[in-house]
């Protein structure tokens, strides 16, 4: 092979030699299709499935392949060039005064088929070659358009591109190819694989389907798009893979019985496929034997046009199969083209391909006919067959997807080559302003303006390259529609591509959809955690796979799928849903609580009988039970005992500020009022009892009616001093506590200083123990003189009250610690009342004959 030289390439070849001659090497006879012209382009197309190799010679004949399986699409792809190329030769805007040519090969589906096929095209067909000739000159096409499969490009690629002669290719998607340093003059007319990636994520994104399946094809090509889907699926759509397996290639049932037994076992009903479709018949083949149904395949462009699998064996499992596919194109004229293809046209001669798919479309043999042909009874073909006559896929260009690729790459080439042969001399692009010239046109050269190729379709389509050679992406959202008695259509439904300003954009008409189940299928792990839940991921399983986990009190998520839950504010709780924040509920012991009515009642009870039994005394202030023993001391400790009754009020309602500073101070002032004023009594009687023996008359100037009040006055003045500094140093105040419940805030009041507090209720209970402890001394005087014992029972109630309250207090959390408190404080008072006043009340309004002097001295007669 000669390597056409130019200044910014390699210029050599590297041969392996094993001493022997380099004619000794094998040479390959390729099933080709070739057209004269002043220049020309290459093509290559898979027009047989398969090959078969003969035994390997060294000989310098041409070794025969075998090529099986026609494949009359892959010809109409081949002859889709070869019309472009002729209606370019009609159009006399594009490359006047100029003929195109071209030469077509068969690259069998194998790739070093389709490598030699490269290699003829890039060298030559000279059977001769002469290490010592000089190497000169330009190569014999000036771009080749293929191939169809990534793993031949890049292979082809890799040879070619060191010299820098443009190949477009129409069906290579795999994303390697985008490298431009490997592939520095690789373009081509269908996406790649990083878009077609995309355009499946989108798809799924579309409808929420994260818990997927991946099956490749063992090549490039699919090696490729597992590493690029795989590193997308998370961080696009937060998707997962349930399982990612390679096809095999050939024939390995024990590895797809593998396979397809995964897929059973998968909890994932979405199945994704970027593979070719000979991978897909093994594979359905399999899927039918194990009866797996309930999948939503998705298809890659490499299958989702593929009629061999759309059949009554296949549809009740590929039923509803969304795939992308190429750009569907028109392409005025082709079928008129096709039409006229003859096996003896002139521009047909000595090309193998058009003889093959004569044979194979009238199922008949050229002369001379294999012996077995004519013994089996075969006809001979004429070549004046009317092709309008027979059923073949050949001619049917309703869906032109494949050749509309083919289409636009030969126009790209063509647009490049006219746009340098109008180069004006001295304005062109390269050094020193020149142009290029056909003569001595250098591949590099007719890159330079491929590369900046743009026009636009009859179609409507825009064509044009970025910087990695890739055309303005554009898909067909396809879906496979099983009709009533069997027969299929694949319809579009939809359209993803890529704007010019990179934003990808999916339109579907998701009411055109055909779907194999009764209602758009689910395919996710986990379903989403609802907002008032996180996810706690599964150890050791996918990123999908997780458990939604209520948000602990207190926290909220107002979104699904949240990964962690936020903390409501201060003054907020969370819902019972925990899906928003709720104000927290605000307690207190109010007026509208039952047990604030229940305390507000007794308040009110005890000030109203305290009223009655002021007003019973006022009205028989003049009987012996109201005057004996200081009935003024005894108006006094009903007016106290009221107080005490009010001020358990302030106890109730939300706490403000004076509340705060008031209840204690009424409560405690009050208390000692009445305790001193019933201390004051004690000590009286006691002296009135020692006054009556000899000697004890002097006692009683002490406890005069001025002593008895300025004593009640003293003792009271201290507690008003005592809750003075208090108040002043530190003043009880309103406080929200959230300590007791967090979804409560408690209003309370906070006393300021706990000793102050504590002086209070300890100055309260010395007064009354002292109280108890004359009481009790004075309890055996004699029953009716005196109210000893009643003002001992009545103290005793009154510290065995406040003894209980204090632990109760303590105990107690927001207002049942107020609760506590009014309780004691209606209770003591209560005690107190009763005791105190319920003997003379009795005696007042029952035993009216009881309430007499001598009664009270004891000195009635019993009759």
């Amino acid at each position: 092979a000669c390597p056409h030289t130019h200044t910014s390439a390699p210029t050599m070849f590297i041969y392996i030699q094993v001493n022997m001659d380099i004619k000794q090497l094998p040479q390959f006879h390729l099933n080709a299709l070739h057209m004269p012209g002043d220049v020309i382009l290459g093509g290559l197309f898979e027009v047989h499935f398969t090959s078969v190799f003969p035994e390997l010679i060294f000989t310098s004949e041409p070794t025969k392949i075998s090529c099986q399986g026609f494949d009359p699409s892959g010809f109409r792809h081949a002859m889709t060039m070869a019309f472009a190329i002729y209606e370019v030769n009609e159009n006399p805007n594009l490359l006047p005064n100029l003929t195109l040519g071209y030469s077509l090969y068969d690259n069998c589906a194998t790739l070093v088929i389709g490598f030699s096929a490269a290699m003829s095209l890039f060298n030559g067909q000279d059977e001769e070659f002469m290490p010592e000739e000089n190497c000169s000159g330009r190569p014999p096409v000036l771009g080749i358009v293929g191939d169809s499969f990534s793993t031949f490009t890049i292979a082809t690629s890799d040879v070619i591109s060191l010299f820098r002669l443009p190949i477009v290719s129409y069906y290579a998607t795999c994303l390697c190819l985008s490298d431009r340093k490997r592939f520095p003059s690789f373009f081509r007319t269908i996406p790649s694989d990083a878009f077609q990636v995309h355009a499946m994520l989108q798809i799924l994104k579309r409808f929420g389907w994260t818990w997927v399946g991946l099956l490749v094809s063992d090549d490039d090509y699919g090696h490729y798009v597992a590493q690029s889907f795989q590193s997308e699926l998370h961080y696009s759509i937060g998707g997962c893979l349930a399982y990612l397996e390679t096809l095999p290639w050939g024939d390995n049932p024990v590895e797809l019985r593998r396979i397809v037994g995964l897929m059973k076992k998968s909890t994932a009903r979405v199945v994704i496929v970027f593979a070719h479709q000979i991978h897909m018949i093994q594979l359905m083949e399999e899927v039918v034997n194990q009866n797996v149904t309930g999948l939503q395949w998705m298809a890659s462009e490499a299958w989702t046009s593929a009629n061999v699998l759309q059949t009554p064996r296949f549809m009740p499992y590929l039923g509803g199969t969304l795939g992308i596919a190429i750009r569907r194109g028109e392409i005025p004229g082709l079928r008129d083209f096709l039409l006229r293809i003859r096996p003896h046209d002139k521009i047909d001669d000595e090309n193998s391909m058009v003889k093959q798919f004569w044979e194979h479309t009238f199922q008949c043999r050229f002369a001379p006919p294999p012996v077995e042909w004519m013994e089996a009874g075969g006809a001979l073909c004429s070549g004046e067959e009317d092709l309008q006559t027979v059923e073949t896929t050949f001619l049917d260009v309703s869906n032109l997807r494949p050749e509309y690729n083919i289409y636009k790459a030969v126009y790209a080439l063509v647009y490049a080559l006219d746009q340098m042969l109008r180069c004006e001399p001295g304005r062109g692009p390269f050094s020193e302003h020149s142009c290029a010239s056909l003569q001595q046109l250098e591949p590099w050269q007719l890159m330079h303006y491929l590369e900046k190729v743009n026009f636009t379709t009859s179609f409507g389509d825009e064509v044009s390259f970025d910087k990695n050679g890739d055309a303005l992406p554009i898909y067909d959202v396809m879906n496979w529609v099983w009709l009533p008695g069997g027969k299929t259509e694949v319809q579009n439904v939809g359209v993803v591509k890529k704007t010019p300003m990179k934003a990808e954009e999916l339109m579907i008409n998701e009411d055109k959809i055909f779907w194999n189940f009764d209602t758009v299928p689910r395919s996710v792990c986990s379903e989403s955690c609802p907002p008032g839940t996180r996810i706690v991921r599964r150890k050791g399983q996918p990123l999908c796979c997780f458990d939604c986990v209520p948000c602990s009190e207190g926290k909220i998520t107002n979104q699904t799928d949240s990964i962690e839950c936020l903390s409501c504010p201060e003054d907020f709780w969370s819902s019972k849903q925990n899906d928003h924040c709720v104000p927290k509920e605000i307690e207190f012991l109010s007026y509208d609580d039952p047990l604030g009515i229940c305390l507000t009642t007794a308040s009110l009870l005890g000030t109203f009988i305290c009223s009655i039994v002021f007003a019973i005394f006022i009205y028989h202030r003049s009987t012996p039970v109201v005057r004996a023993n200081n009935s003024e001391l005894s108006y006094l400790i009903l007016v106290s005992l009221k107080l005490c009754f009010l001020c358990s009020l302030l106890f109730i309602g939300q706490p403000q500020l004076w509340t705060c500073q008031l209840r204690h101070a009424v409560f405690g002032i009050s208390f000692v009022l009445c305790v001193s004023c019933i201390l004051v009594k004690t000590m009286v009687v006691l002296a009135v009892f020692r006054s009556s023996k000899p000697g004890g008359g002097s006692k009683l100037k002490w406890f005069g009616s001025v002593q008895q009040r300025g004593t009640v006055l003293a003792l009271t003045c201290v507690q008003a001093v005592v809750c003075t500094v208090w108040i002043i140093s530190a003043s009880p105040t309103p406080h929200a506590n959230t300590r007791y419940h967090n979804d409560k805030i408690i209003y309370e009041c906070v006393v300021g200083s706990t000793i102050g507090f504590a002086v209070l209720l300890g100055y309260i209970s010395l007064l009354a123990i002292i109280s108890f402890l004359l009481a009790f001394l004075a309890r055996n005087l004699p029953d009716n003189f005196n109210e000893a014992k009643f003002i001992t029972f009545s103290m005793l109630i009154f510290c065995a009250v406040w003894v209980a309250f204090v632990p109760a207090y303590v105990n107690s959390p927001g207002k049942y610690a107020d609760a506590v408190e009014v309780f004691a404080i209606l209770a003591s008072s209560f005690g107190l009342l009763v005791a105190l006043f319920g003997p003379k009340c009795y005696i007042i309004l029952l035993k009216p004959e009881k309430n007499t002097r001598k009664a009270i001295m004891g000195r009635d007669i019993k009759r």
